[in-house]
């Protein structure tokens, strides 16, 4: 019998399902149990022209349209979005493994909260008008035109509606490439978009690998480039798009720091550490992985985060009651316990967690280290794990300089309850998306993006509409021209 989770079809494309079985399959794994749920073809050349052109062709016309009109059509995208929220979440979990107790109120809904938003933005994207005394400039914001969202696997459904939800706000069509372990909800998206009026070819779907990407990134035909992923694919994808000058979005990894003061709440603190490490079983790009905790509190934040991470319950994920849920593949997995191995071997004290959980899928217990120091290979590369290093500091002075000495700049957050001294740490710590006494906050009214290796241009937000429009400006001479000769 076929499982719920296998789509009508591998892409979507010009307003409909589209299959090609020439690709290469993708199998698609259900994460808390390793078993093969759905299987789709990455896109062939043929697949990915149609989807370009498509998106080409249809542009011009959506871009025509008013922005209300527009603006019209993703808001009843949202409406419908959260009415199909639960079986949406399903799909979510199926796709990624994470908790439904998680996707049910983190996925989809973020996903309808930026069509939303951006719906409700459309109508008001305006230029200005600049008097020169008698002459005048006016400016026009004009859409990029053709844009490329490439998609990671640990958010697909938001994913899939933070990149297309400004792109078509302001007048571009969109091709998105999910992540090829995460092939299912971008695909719902796009037949949602549909079912509430988008012309067809305006938002289109294909799956497929680096080489489907590539082949995106470097089309004359694309204007723009939107992706969320790893340091090292950020950067060929930035590179592969200034060869044909496009505009692109990155928003990649971090090692971010969470700096929790003496004089902080205890229980907010570990509840800011929870969230910011073992939350989509620490698959979230923004997490706070390096927790840096005044001496004088230590033990006592030590002691209460082992207490609250033993409550984490692991199970299957579509059971509301479970609440921490196994890694997205057997390959990420087997790349966090490889970390963990080297955090015993660096000589990090484990607190809790430190091995594979006895049970079927890609579980791994949520784990704590202490005693890291900034040398350790936990505390310096990437995990994208349910890894926590914790270490020790003595002075404001000190934690700002170690926070900062990394090549990442996601995001940064402090605990405290000295409200000079959170406002003065945040100022000086070199990231883009910082949190005070809270810890991954994303609401879609809010700028999120990096500094330094972790990215470029900001996603969300009004921000988010500089990035998927360009400004035309037109001098205007109301008397005569003067002339050399």
């Amino acid at each position: 019998m076929t499982h719920p989770a296998q789509p009508t079809a591998s892409h979507f494309i010009n307003g409909e399902y589209v299959e090609d079985t020439n690709g290469t399959p993708i199998p698609v794994t259900y994460a808390a149990t390793g078993e093969q749920i759905a299987t789709v073809y990455a896109a062939t050349p043929e697949i990915v022209d149609r989807a370009l052109s498509t998106a080409k062709e249809a542009q011009k016309a959506w871009a025509k349209m008013t922005g209300t009109e527009r603006g019209r059509i993703l808001r009843r995208a949202a409406d419908i979005m959260r009415e199909r929220n639960h079986e949406l979440s399903v799909l979510e979990t199926y796709d990624t493994g994470k908790p439904l107790q998680e996707t049910l109120i983190a996925d989809a809904t973020s996903g309808a909260d930026a069509l939303e938003y951006f719906g409700g933005l459309a109508g008001s994207l305006t230029g200005e008008h600049i008097p020169m005394g008698e002459d005048w400039v006016y400016t026009v914001r004009e859409a990029l035109g053709l844009c490329v969202g490439i998609g990671a696997w640990n958010y697909p459904t938001q994913i899939a509606c933070w990149k297309g939800a400004p792109a078509l706000a302001c007048g571009n069509s969109m091709v998105f490439k999910p992540s090829e372990t995460t092939p299912l909800c971008a695909l719902k998206v796009a037949e949602i978009l549909i079912e509430a009026g988008a012309p067809a070819g305006i938002y289109n779907v294909i799956q497929g690998m680096g080489e489907v990407g590539g082949a995106l990134v470097t089309d004359p035909r694309v204007d723009k480039v939107s992706l969320t992923g790893s340091v090292p694919t950020g950067k060929k994808v930035y590179a592969a798009a200034a060869e044909g000058m496009k505009h692109v979005t990155m928003e990649l990894g971090g090692k971010s720091p969470l700096i929790i003061f003496d004089d902080a709440d205890i229980d907010n603190a570990v509840g800011g550490a929870i969230n910011g490490n073992f939350y989509s079983s620490g698959q979230v790009c923004s997490n706070g992985t390096r927790v840096f905790v005044q001496k004088g509190i230590k033990e006592k934040f030590l002691a209460r985060l082992a207490e609250r991470t033993g409550n984490a319950i692991l199970g299957d994920p579509q059971d509301e009651a479970t609440s921490f849920g196994p890694m997205v593949s057997e390959n990420q997995m087997n790349i966090v316990l490889g970390y963990i191995e080297k955090g015993k071997e660096e000589g990090a004290r484990l607190i809790c967690g430190g091995k594979r959980a006895d049970m079927d899928g890609y579980f791994i217990e949520p784990t704590v280290f202490a005693d890291v120091t900034d040398d350790m290979t936990i505390a310096r590369e990437e995990i994208f794990g349910p890894v926590m290093s914790v270490l020790d500091f003595d002075t404001e002075e000190e934690v700002i300089a170690r926070a900062n000495d990394t090549e990442f700049g996601l995001s940064a957050g402090v605990f405290t309850n000295d409200f000079s001294r959170a406002h003065r740490v945040i100022g000086q710590l070199e990231a883009g998306s910082c949190f005070i006494n809270s810890y991954n906050d994303a609401p879609v009214e809010a700028p999120f993006g990096g500094v330094k290796a972790s990215g470029v241009g900001r996603e969300n937000s009004k921000e988010a509409i500089k990035h998927f429009s360009q400004v035309k400006s037109v001098y205007v001479r109301m008397g005569d021209v003067e002339a050399a000769f």
